[in-house]
């Protein structure tokens, strides 16, 4: 069993025996050190003497712990646990399933922006690891250690829309994981703005590696970044025989007005999104023409 100094290592899995209970706890005892156990845990019912088996922890109030029931996130094993209290000059705190004890992930071990860092009610993966004073620590997982946990993917979700959740941020781009447990890389060219740690996102796989990684984007698809005025504008073509619109950047702003029901200001934004998707040609002096439908063709 290890320990620090003549006490049992926090997080560690020990085995004690039951010393003496009151109307709120049962209290056990290893090594002469005495651990409460919370009845508001347990479904079973113990008798003095009995030996019982769970994980050492001090709660928030420094009263020395066992709890039986373990959490996913131990010392070597990681697990998920909700996002509870941010603190800018500490870190985050999380709940793992231990009873009066949220545990600390250190502001070293987040994103330098705590922008970054997760919300209240996001989840993370961590396992715990205790430092030299003893005291319990939780430890984000990182990408190697959360790819030896992976599924495989099939290449049939190539293109296939994916929840996923945040687990890493890299210099390179994000890492998350869907509840399938499959792995995904998202670059930082397939995102826009800030993606915080914890937040769960709608991606779009981009690429199935041989070994079942995948790689994702969070940018919609040509069509779906197409804003309203724009699908009015490119539904005018498809149905004009000649694909073609006689309004321009030098068009009378009531002219665009009259047409389509839109400011001139509205009308070049909109133009400007359907040429840089590659939807339209502008024809100097005369108009815009159709070069591909929504549908690609």
């Amino acid at each position: 069993m290890k320990k620090v100094g003549d006490k049992v290592l926090q997080g560690e899995i020990i085995e004690a025996k039951i010393i003496n209970e009151n109307d709120d706890n049962y209290f056990a005892q290893v090594d002469g050190q005495t651990l409460a156990l919370a009845k508001e845990t347990l479904d079973d019912e113990f008798d003095v003497g009995q030996m019982v088996e769970g994980i050492y922890y001090q709660d928030k109030d420094n009263v020395d712990r066992l709890q039986i029931d373990l959490p996913d996130a131990r010392i070597d094993y990681y697990g998920w646990g909700t996002v509870q209290l941010k603190r800018t000059d500490l870190g985050v705190f999380v709940d793992i399933g231990l009873y009066n004890k949220d545990i600390a992930i250190s502001y070293d071990d987040l994103p330098e922006n705590s922008d970054l860092w997760p919300h209240k009610g996001d989840r993370v993966m961590i396992k715990l690891e205790t430092d030299n004073k003893g005291r319990l620590w939780g430890k984000l997982v990182r990408t190697e250690q959360r790819q030896q946990m992976m599924r495989k993917a099939s290449p049939r979700l190539l293109n296939q829309d994916i929840e996923c959740i945040i687990y890493r941020h890299l210099e390179e781009g994000l890492q998350a994981t869907t509840p399938e447990g499959f792995d995904v890389f998202i670059h930082e060219s397939e995102y826009d703005g800030q993606v915080r740690l914890g937040q769960v996102i709608q991606g779009r796989v981009i690429q199935v590696h041989t070994d079942g990684r995948l790689n994702a984007s969070l940018k919609p698809r040509a069509h779906e970044a197409i804003e309203d005025d724009a699908k009015m504008i490119l539904t005018l073509l498809e149905k004009f025989p000649t694909h073609k619109l006689p309004l321009h950047d030098k068009s009378n702003p009531q002219e665009i007005k009259d047409q389509l029901g839109i400011s001139k200001s509205q009308f070049k934004r909109a133009v400007g999104n359907l040429m840089k998707l590659g939807y339209i040609n502008q024809i100097k002096g005369e108009g815009i023409e159709l070069i591909k439908g929504e549908d690609g063709e």
